[in-house]
């Protein structure tokens, strides 16, 4: 998506350890305009209207799953990497270690929420090594639902989550594919 990579290259910082720093538009601070346009081409490369429901983890894939949701005329649940008391006891359960805070989280849904009825697209802003989103495919599966793909805004081809989901045999779409990156400097795959 060339409007995305403009403004990765616009914006975006990237810092050591491989980190890409798209906070002034995408995970801190959101430019709604410019995320309306990410759920738009979320909507043209999932065409399906079987959908029933958007799952994404907190906090920075909320934002634009919830964008992304209006054009799919669905609600969004998000994976909650915290049991609070007003979360229901029966829940799906799972691990995800993250790349960016380095800690594992364990993360929940209500079962109140997901179910073997529903048929999820899965969203987030990044993938990396992929552990988010391969904790959110083993919620869809302890759920019964149906998985009918994953949406990722930027996807770091340099780190080995793609070809993890995509050996999966799951329809994977990045809108951004990063081939490689340091400070100064962003190469895009198929460039």
């Amino acid at each position: 998506m060339e409007l995305l990579k403009e403004k990765i290259l616009k914006e975006g910082r990237v810092l050591k350890g491989n980190v890409l720093k798209v906070d002034s538009f995408l995970n801190h601070q959101m430019d709604i305009p410019f995320i309306n346009e990410l759920g738009k081409e979320f909507r043209r490369l999932f065409p399906s209207d079987k959908i029933t429901k958007i799952l994404t983890i907190e906090s920075s894939g909320i934002g634009i799953a919830c964008i992304a949701a209006q054009y799919f005329n669905c609600p969004v649940v998000f994976a909650k990497k915290s049991k609070s008391i007003n979360l229901d006891s029966e829940c799906y359960r799972t691990n995800v270690e993250s790349f960016t805070h380095k800690c594992v989280y364990h993360v929940f849904v209500s079962k109140k929420y997901l179910n073997e009825d529903d048929v999820v697209l899965i969203i987030d802003d990044f993938l990396a090594n992929g552990n988010a989103l391969l904790g959110l495919m083993d919620i869809v599966k302890k759920s019964g639902a149906s998985l009918e793909g994953i949406g990722i805004v930027i996807e770091k081809a340099n780190q080995p989550g793609g070809s993890i989901i995509r050996s999966k045999n799951v329809h994977l779409e990045s809108l951004a594919i990063i081939e490689s990156m340091n400070e100064g400097y962003i190469r895009f795959k198929d460039e």
